[in-house]
């Protein structure tokens, strides 16, 4: 685990509304995205991701109007996912100021194409996104926003990625995705020994104790996380929140 680990916020967005999703499913209207980064900015959060979750189920090219809205407003570094199938959308995202591009549904389709952005922008600007669902007791990989199971395990899929170039590997547990009672440890731990490149985890966080173990236990190099973001308590009451630096060090996330 590096010493200061990244903690990110993801924003989920579709048709242009920011949502929740629990298990990929069941979406829950948030409000307005462009709101939530303005409240991220006070939050001084360390990294914020988009994704549009919309754009890659309907097969949408990037909705680049509210991505540069979004863009225009945020003091933080930002990542983008989302119906990206060439280069020349990867080298726009970067132009309105996204400083990573993360890859799904190409990642496996299209290969190819991850190389060529890998080539453009470097290693550092491409994240591999892997979606991962357990099916018949086994870790499976999911793209196209869950709904296409592929025949090939997480491992595989995260060598695949960093032989690929990519310099980073977003880790999202379908099965956790909004339950908000702690990350898949097992999946994650498994990812970050297999390859050699950070892996920011995803799915399950409920508080910041969660991000504590991922982080330590599951050797994450970054927490990230959509419902303790963006609701208050388990009752999911709609606050778009951060922890604060302090809550952070007290509880031990950074350091240790």
């Amino acid at each position: 685990m590096f010493i200061r680990p990244r903690i990110i916020p993801v924003l989920l967005i579709d048709d242009r509304d920011l949502i929740k999703t629990v298990n990929f499913k069941d979406r829950t209207y948030l409000g307005d995205p462009v709101n939530a980064v303005k409240i991220f900015n006070r939050k001084r959060i360390d990294e914020l991701a988009v994704l549009d979750i919309g754009a890659t189920k309907k097969h949408k090219a990037p909705d680049f109007e509210i991505l540069q809205d979004i863009a225009s407003e945020a003091f933080m570094p930002l990542s983008y996912g989302g119906g990206i199938t060439s280069v020349d959308q990867a080298r726009q995202l970067t132009k309105i100021g996204y400083e990573k591009i993360i890859i799904n549904t190409q990642l496996v389709k299209n290969p190819d194409l991850v190389k060529h952005i890998v080539s453009l922008l470097g290693s550092q600007s491409v994240v591999a996104s892997i979606d991962v669902k357990q099916v018949n007791g086994k870790y499976m990989c999911t793209i196209e926003d869950g709904q296409e199971t592929v025949k090939v395990s997480p491992k595989t899929l995260a060598r695949q990625a960093e032989d690929l170039g990519c310099g980073e590997i977003f880790l999202n547990s379908i099965d956790r995705d909004g339950i908000m009672d702690g990350y898949d440890i097992k999946l994650v731990r498994n990812i970050a020994e297999t390859v050699h490149i950070p892996v920011t985890a995803c799915g399950g966080a409920g508080g910041i104790e969660d991000l504590k173990k991922v982080l330590h236990e599951g050797h994450a190099h970054a927490a990230a996380g959509g419902s303790m973001f963006v609701y208050y308590g388990r009752l999911k009451a709609v606050l778009i929140t951060a922890p604060s630096e302090k809550e952070l060090v007290n509880v031990g996330v950074y350091g240790g």
